[in-house]
């Protein structure tokens, strides 16, 4: 099931043919019940977060920020197959077994923007308007079903996020490690992190790396090339194999620095909200349980002030919810076992927590740790990276 590479590291990674494999297979019985809820219409997914769910994490983007997958997949009566451009369908073709995997591949022309959903028509025998997808311009938007669906993450999907935390967890201790106070700039730790990513087949999709007085003043100090002398945070959101994890690492000089205080207050909003994120709670329940901690440590409304995280996997985060938005259709969402969260308390100064759990039956497991990062572990057994002191 796994190959090693990077031995120093001590890096196991999943094989990519036979992970994909498994993954998939384990989509498919969901796609078919998914399908099943509505009259067994044909499914059309273009989304990444969709497709990679369904692929098994075949499909990379070619443009990061493109709306839609450069692979489209549709499952029928017929059958399914994957639908992408005649300069894409070769590269799937010889970069994996495609029929080993139950896949066929369809080229369209890349210029004709309307071939794509003709060549799905032309698949299903049906027309666009019977279509479930992740789109609301097509079909009926079941994109909400998708995303629940989804959360409950197969064994082999486990394994690519087991790495893909412990590889986010390394790329941000070895960008912090870089770091020189008063020569180092904010672009030399990101370039560290990003590189760190990429020779392990990650990309980081969300990279913040900033300051001193940013860090203290902006939630989002995004790299500038600026010198940092004094106080340290990289943040990233890290992609591998379709799946994603976030977490933060804060560096400072001093044990006297005002942010290491800080991020032990909102170690209580970490601790309280993960007791909310286990199996027998919802996700609404959780967010309230985050607001309600806040205001036990004298932050009453603190939450608005930034994004508070929540499930993670297949998108940055699958879904966002904020205190009392009850008609979302995630509020009542049953928090369960098997699912991946991140979430994100943090206060004006430069203190924030991120990691990213797996929910287990009554406990969560750290995906992100770093080795050698000093660790607060709470008398019921999770655990979030410190602030470090270094120098």
């Amino acid at each position: 099931m796994y190959v090693v590479i990077n031995t120093d590291k001590r890096f196991v990674v999943p094989n990519r043919q036979l992970s994909i494999g498994d993954r998939t297979d384990a989509a498919r019985p969901r796609a078919s019940a998914l399908r099943a809820m509505f009259d067994d219409r044909p499914l059309l997914l273009t989304r990444s977060g969709s497709v990679n769910w369904i692929t098994g994490g075949m499909s990379d983007p070619i443009d990061l920020t493109a709306a839609s997958d450069p692979v489209w997949v549709v499952e029928t009566d017929r059958g399914r197959t994957l639908i992408t451009t005649e300069i894409e369908a070769p590269r799937l073709a010889h970069d994996f077994d495609l029929p080993a995997l139950g896949w066929n591949v369809i080229g369209v022309p890349w210029f004709d923007a309307d071939a794509p959903l003709a060549a799905a028509v032309a698949f299903s025998g049906e027309p666009s308007d019977r279509f479930i997808t992740d789109r609301d311009s097509i079909g009926r938007d079941v994109s909400n079903d998708l995303v629940i669906e989804r959360m409950v993450l197969s064994p082999a999907d486990l394994d690519e996020l087991r790495f893909l935390g412990a590889l986010a967890g390394h790329a941000l201790g070895t960008g912090i490690e870089s770091w020189h106070p008063g020569v180092s700039t904010d672009f030399d730790v990101a370039a560290v992190v990003s590189a760190e990513l990429e020779r392990h087949g990650a990309k980081a999709v969300c990279l913040i790396v900033g300051g001193d007085e940013r860090l203290r003043e902006l939630r989002h100090p995004l790299a500038i090339g600026r010198t940092v002398d004094d106080a340290v945070m990289a943040v990233v959101v890290a992609r591998r194999g379709g799946l994603h994890v976030a977490a933060t690492r804060i560096a400072v000089r001093r044990p006297d620095d005002p942010i290491i205080q800080l991020a032990n207050e909102l170690s209580v909003v970490n601790r309280d909200v993960l007791a909310a994120s286990l199996p027998g709670g919802t996700w609404g329940g959780a967010i309230e349980t985050l607001a309600a901690s806040y205001a036990s440590i004298g932050r009453t409304g603190t939450w608005r002030e930034h994004f508070q995280g929540g499930p993670i996997a297949f998108d940055q985060r699958e879904f966002e919810l904020a205190p009392g938005q009850e008609t979302s259709p995630f509020w009542n969402l049953q928090c369960v076992a098997d699912s991946a969260v991140a979430w994100n308390p943090s206060v004006h100064g430069g203190a924030k927590i991120e990691e990213t759990y797996l929910v287990r039956d009554g406990d969560v497991e750290l995906l992100t740790a770093t080795e050698g990062w000093p660790l607060t572990t709470y008398e019921d057994g999770p655990q979030h990276s410190q602030v470090k002191v270094v120098g």
